[in-house]
């Protein structure tokens, strides 16, 4: 393909992307081909021979298109959003349109300097301390692909810093810790670095998070037996319930505890920290005063197209120390004089992709002022699904909702006063019932969950298409499908418990 050629294509690809959010509307969420069937398609061999490009870009209407869950559609509320903005859509052709791997200064000088720029853009827009920023020179901010690779990263900078300053300490013995309701990312990191873990159990009356004693508890009764608390991955807002730690409480305990490193998670929430009015609701003070990192997901609900998270840390040493491997051929000027940054020292990878440049176009086409809007329409498109749900006879809420999170589930009213509530076993039964209607529909998508033994469903809002009119039909649906399901279970049961 030569120039004028890709001129041609690239015209046509922006015309069919176009096209294509113009019918996102209409379309089913959910994709409705089955396991297998785009080998019955396409050729199971590359071909010989260089085929004309229209009929490759053809090939991806025809097939690639069929089998796509349209993530971006304003009826999906499942897992947690992942942003696909224009200005997102354009940072990342630009990016690809020339080669930067960007794995020290001198290689991408414009993708290191520019990245540095705008993860201190993004603190201040989150309200971070200046002890994250890149330009104060001690702490500072890098992009990741997700919150796991950052996850692993601050767990193997933890693990370093935790051996050099206990160098008797036997790695067998080092423990770091979650809660039951943690993100796998903390569980997958222990498995790959072959490390113990401790999953502390978290309650409903307390919201899911995590509290002092509980904290205090576990890392006592480990230190008694010999092993090492190295490090907690800390949740702000977690994917079954949106539960947010209660940070202030884990501080107090961090300060017994000096050699704990304190990593918070904050992959879906972190970004509402834009808005002024929640940074007490998730602990700001407390991040900016004690965590040793933090890490949130622009590319989920930060309008930034997937891959795109956030990583900072206190102190930057802790990440090269622990992996900066620099053979001669990588040794530049400014990097020996230490007079650049390096991300290739701040990750595990060496090459890097220009993330930087799709954050940058969506920081600066929105403003804060636009990114915080966008924020505020889906906490409260959130707030007006909970409220039906609150008012509604067939639902209950499971947990308080968090931010854009609803998690709910039948709990059908009983026919009489004297009538025995329904074992949580039954209800569970009921409810996966009922989810499973709603699985088989095309025309939402939303997402399965359990929180210590209950069976629930979640809502999440995040697709910038999303209002009013959708949240109000995805309650209509749901209400639908709820009565089925309980209709359903009713014949399933034959009569053993009956429920109005």
């Amino acid at each position: 393909m030569d120039i004028e050629q890709f001129r041609k294509a690239d015209y046509q690809a922006i015309d069919r992307i176009c096209d294509y959010y113009y019918s996102l509307q209409e379309r089913s969420v959910i994709s409705t081909v089955e396991p297998g069937y785009l080998r019955k398609h396409i050729p199971l061999s590359p071909p010989g021979e260089g085929e004309d490009f229209q009929v490759i870009a053809d090939d991806y209407q025809k097939y690639i298109m069929p089998g796509l869950t349209h993530w971006q559609h304003p009826s999906f509320f499942a897992y947690f959003p992942t942003a696909c903005t224009f200005e997102g859509i354009l940072g990342d052709l630009y990016a690809s349109s020339t080669a930067n791997p960007g794995f020290n200064w001198s290689s991408s000088p414009a993708c290191t300097e520019l990245e540095a720029i705008v993860m201190d853009w993004a603190g201040d827009l989150l309200g971070l301390s200046s002890a994250f920023s890149n330009q104060a020179g001690v702490g500072g901010g890098v992009l990741q692909t997700t919150a796991s690779d950052s996850a692993l990263v601050v767990v193997v900078a933890a693990r370093a810093l935790y051996m050099r300053d206990h160098p008797d300490a036997k790695l067998e013995d080092l423990v770091m810790y979650t809660t039951t309701q943690t993100h796998s990312l903390g569980s997958k990191a222990a498995l790959v670095l072959g490390l113990q873990v401790r999953s502390i159990e978290v309650k409903l009356d307390h919201g899911f998070a995590l509290r002092e004693d509980a904290l205090r508890d576990a890392l006592e009764s480990d230190a008694k037996i010999g092993r090492k608390p190295f490090i907690l991955i800390a949740t702000v807002g977690s994917t079954s319930s949106g539960a947010i730690d209660n940070l202030a409480d884990i501080r107090k305990v961090a300060e017994d505890y000096p050699s704990l490193w304190v990593h918070v998670d904050a992959a879906w929430a972190g970004v509402a920290l834009s808005c002024p009015e929640y940074r007490c609701e998730l602990y700001l003070d407390d991040i900016n005063s004690f965590a040793h990192s933090f890490c949130t997901n622009f590319h989920k609900w930060g309008l930034v197209n997937f891959d795109c998270s956030a990583l900072w840390v206190r102190d930057r040493k802790n990440l090269t120390n622990a992996l900066d491997i620099t053979p001669i051929f990588l040794r530049t000027k400014h990097g020996d004089a230490g007079t650049v940054i390096d991300y290739r020292n701040w990750h595990l990878g060496l090459g890097r992709r220009f993330r930087s440049l799709k954050l940058w176009f969506v920081l600066r086409g929105f403003g804060v002022a636009g990114f915080q809007q966008y924020i505020r329409q889906c906490i409260a498109l959130n707030q007006k699904f909970a409220n039906l749900v609150d008012a509604s006879d067939e639902l209950s809420l499971v947990t308080k909702p968090s931010l854009a999170l609803t998690v709910f589930r039948i709990v059908p009213k009983l026919q009489e006063e004297n009538q025995p509530s329904l074992s949580l076993d039954s209800l569970n039964d009921l409810n996966r019932v009922f989810f499973g209607r709603l699985s088989a529909r095309h025309d939402i998508m939303l997402t399965q969950t359990s929180l210590n033994g209950i069976f629930c469903v979640r809502l999440a809002v995040g697709a910038a298409r999303t209002n009013e009119g959708h949240i109000q039909e995805a309650y209509n649906i749901i209400i639908e499908e709820a009565k089925f399901a309980v209709q359903t279970w009713e014949q399933t049961v034959n009569g053993v418990a009956t429920v109005g």
